[in-house]
């Protein structure tokens, strides 16, 4: 009876990423041979991702709340925030960088005729002024009240208010264990709550591969296939090249090692095109990899706000497009001016929907407004796009993870590179690292609970 109590469970959750090729292989030939259907099933791809969206809020408060609760130096936390909004500034300027260098060495728009998608930016552009100025941006991350954080669906809202509960936890010493305790116990089911989530991503993957397919066709993508490649493969050189050699001089970690440990997450990404459904998974995964919670909790919430080193290199390149294609192309002072702008729009419309194409719209017509037409042309392989957007975010996230946790002492190296060898495998069935061994950060008397 013992031997059978004892027996680990089995992981079936391979089955499930199985599933998820098969149906998005399926999404593509449904899209590509009944187009009419393929756009009806858009509402399953929505309302997978609308689930997962629900939880991040939960996920992100939960797991501030325990991080700072349970260290005594209050300083840890400011120390870790400040050094990563100093990062995510620096990698958006390079990643800028890379995609203007890029862009203009290709010129893929050159001799393009875009006459026919002209008025389709005027929309996406009034979108990005939704979103507001800075001081509105500024003004948002305070919410209405203590419970809409978590019900407004605003990430840097549930940040917010969750570093506020975390500080007023820590300084409530002992009588704030109990507090603790039960935001333990939340954490657990939010994340049971999420694995169940998870299972129906065959089937939100179905309906947003075929509905893609459906609306723009095979041939939209083949005749745009110079800006898409040039884009993927500008994405792979930030990724494995500048932060891989970041990570690799800086922490000693190799990066293919922690792209491996991310794959079904990356898989995840590519189903719904959104990095916000691996969220929770990354912060799981980080923790389990020895990032300290604190760390975890302030540098992966932020940093989906803040370090959109994807988008950044997609504003680029769609901008020297866009111009190039419309035969109106941006002098070096217009693209600087430009680009110095979408530095500073895409963290105010990060919290937008479609955050990508609304920021390039508005900055376009801010400072070339004859090149807003253009927009439409992008529109069409856009949800192509953001897959390789939301990858590099994702990956920029999960390196700044590490690189922060480096400089701040606050990650356990050794136990990162037991993890990243397949010596200790992350728990996919509750994604909650319940047998973590005490780091050495951690205080003697740690008020998580047991």
């Amino acid at each position: 009876m013992s031997d059978t109590t004892q027996q680990p469970r089995r992981d079936r959750t391979h089955w499930l990423y199985l599933a998820v090729i098969a149906a998005v292989i399926a999404g593509i030939l449904v899209g590509w041979l009944a187009p009419d259907v393929g756009v009806s099933l858009a509402p399953l791809g929505t309302m997978f991702v609308n689930l997962i969206k629900m939880m991040i809020a939960p996920v992100i408060f939960c797991t501030i709340v325990l991080g700072i609760g349970s260290v005594r130096a209050a300083a840890t936390v400011g120390k870790v925030g400040g050094l990563a909004i100093g990062y995510f500034l620096v990698m958006s300027t390079v990643a800028l960088g890379i995609g203007m260098v890029v862009g203009n060495l290709l010129d893929p728009g050159t001799g393009m005729n875009i006459a026919k998608t002209a008025g389709a930016g005027t929309k996406l552009a009034d979108q990005a002024h939704q979103a507001g100025g800075t001081w509105e941006f500024v003004q948002g991350i305070i919410p209405t009240t203590l419970i809409s954080s978590l019900t407004a669906g605003s990430v840097l809202q549930a940040l917010f208010v969750a570093l506020l509960v975390g500080f007023a936890v820590q300084a409530m010493g002992s009588a704030g264990e109990p507090i603790l305790r039960g935001v333990g116990l939340l954490q657990k089911l939010v994340f049971r709550i999420l694995s169940m989530i998870l299972w129906l991503a065959p089937i939100g993957a179905f309906g947003a591969i075929a509905n893609v397919v459906g609306k723009t066709g095979l041939d939209a993508v083949v005749k745009l296939g110079t800006l898409m490649i040039a884009f993927y493969l500008t994405c792979l050189v930030f990724v494995f090249g500048v932060l891989g050699v970041l990570i690799r001089v800086v922490s000693g970690v190799s990066i293919f090692k922690l792209c491996r440990y991310l794959a079904r997450e990356y898989l995840l990404i590519v189903a719904t095109s959104s990095s916000e459904s691996a969220l929770p998974r990354l912060i799981a995964k980080m923790e389990h990899m020895g990032v300290e919670k604190t760390t975890v909790g302030v540098v992966v919430p932020t940093g989906y706000s803040f370090n959109l080193d994807g988008t950044a290199i997609y504003l680029t390149m769609a901008s020297i497009f866009i111009a190039d294609a419309m035969g109106k192309p941006l002098s070096l002072a217009e693209q600087f001016g430009l680009l110095l702008f979408m530095i500073v729009a895409s963290k105010g419309a990060a919290g937008v929907t479609g955050a990508g194409l609304a920021t390039l719209a508005g900055g376009l017509q801010s400072h070339r407004p004859e090149l807003l037409d253009g927009v439409g042309l992008i529109v069409g392989i856009d949800r192509f796009m953001s897959e390789a957007r939301a990858l590099t975010n994702f990956s920029g996230n999960a390196v700044a993870t590490v690189l922060i946790g480096t400089w701040t002492e606050t990650i356990d190296i050794d136990r990162t590179r037991t993890v990243l060898d397949r010596e200790l495998p992350f728990d996919e069935q509750t994604m909650v690292d319940d047998v973590h061994a005490p780091r050495p950060q951690e205080p003697e008397k740690s008020l998580l609970p047991a």
